[in-house]
């Protein structure tokens, strides 16, 4: 095999939603004032019951159905999440036991927001390298757990979820060039520390940061996959800030792309907001299949990657 593509998605969201007036009741905001700063109405909170691998396993199980593979034939387990409770066993490990998968290599990676592009990037390589033929890449956060409910900056922000990719060997391409990097002396800019580990970020830093620095960044994915920003048909960014998305996708130049904006009804759900908000465009059929689609996240760590995928 030459490649990988990716061959089905799945995503799981939470049923408890919180609204903008909801938070209302708890620190000093608005339904306005969120809106015109970060364009969220609504964000998915997790049960004290559901955790990060629950919600993993059920967007994997849905990814794992619609592809038409079974549980054995999975050989690795990429979970990207910052937010996992235990160390070991990893999420991963988790959900592989959940699905009944039959000894696959598990690792969990935290890249943060960029979780979930660094672990698709990792996928392909195992399998041109033929270390695997078919994975399971997942993004699954519960950011809620760490979110400081006194802080209308950072708290009106986050929502939890899931979004899973099934990546199978291919003889064709279906997965680009990654592109990846970080800003190491910017890294502090956005902070999950501290006992209990709380979330917190340099809001202006990271959007000045992200709405300068990034288009270019985005322009040179495409180039390495061959394409130009207008032959896209989708473009999925990290879904930080409705603020950042809009001008971001513009700057790109992908004048043909429907551009995800999940993040109005779920919020930023870190490393699961790529998956979550790729599969439910799949779903609703807005990108036709084997279109090209921009992956492209960042954020904590002030890292980034992304890579032009065909759409299953």
């Amino acid at each position: 095999m030459t490649g990988s593509r990716v061959l089905a998605l799945g995503h799981y969201q939470p049923s408890g939603v919180l609204t903008n007036d909801d938070l209302a009741k708890i620190v000093d905001t608005d339904d306005a004032w969120i809106r015109s700063r970060v364009g969220i109405r609504t964000r998915h909170v997790a049960a004290p019951d559901e955790t990060v691998d629950s919600m993993a396993a059920a967007a994997a199980a849905k990814a794992l159905a619609a592809s038409g593979l079974a549980p054995q034939d999975i050989d690795l387990v990429l979970v990207a999440t910052c937010t996992a409770h235990d160390r070991s066993p990893n999420a991963a490990a988790r959900v592989a036991a959940r699905l009944g998968l039959t000894a696959p290599a598990t690792m969990d990676l935290n890249v943060v927001c960029s979780g979930f592009t660094h672990a698709l990037a990792t996928a392909d390589h195992a399998i041109r390298a033929g270390s695997a033929t078919h994975a399971l890449v997942i993004g699954a956060e519960k950011f809620t757990d760490v979110v400081d409910w006194t802080d209308r900056s950072t708290c009106v922000l986050v929502g939890d979820g899931a979004g899973a990719a099934v990546v199978s060997a291919s003889p064709e391409p279906g997965i680009g060039p990654v592109l990846w990097g970080s800003v190491p002396e910017m890294g502090a800019a956005v902070r999950i520390e501290g006992e209990p580990a709380r979330f917190a970020q340099e809001g202006q830093t990271v959007y000045r940061w992200a709405t300068t620095q990034l288009p270019a960044i985005a322009r040179k994915v495409c180039e390495r996959s061959g394409i130009t920003p207008a032959d896209l048909a989708g473009v999925v960014l990290h879904q930080a800030n409705l603020r950042i998305i809009e001008p971001v996708a513009a700057r790109i130049g992908a004048v043909n792309a429907v551009v995800a904006k999940d993040v109005v009804d779920s919020g930023n759900t870190s490393a699961a907001s790529v998956p979550l908000a790729l599969s439910k465009l799949v779903e609703r059929r807005e990108i036709p299949s084997g279109a090209p689609v921009l992956l492209f996240a960042f954020g904590g760590n002030l890292s980034y990657a992304g890579q032009v995928i065909h759409c299953p």
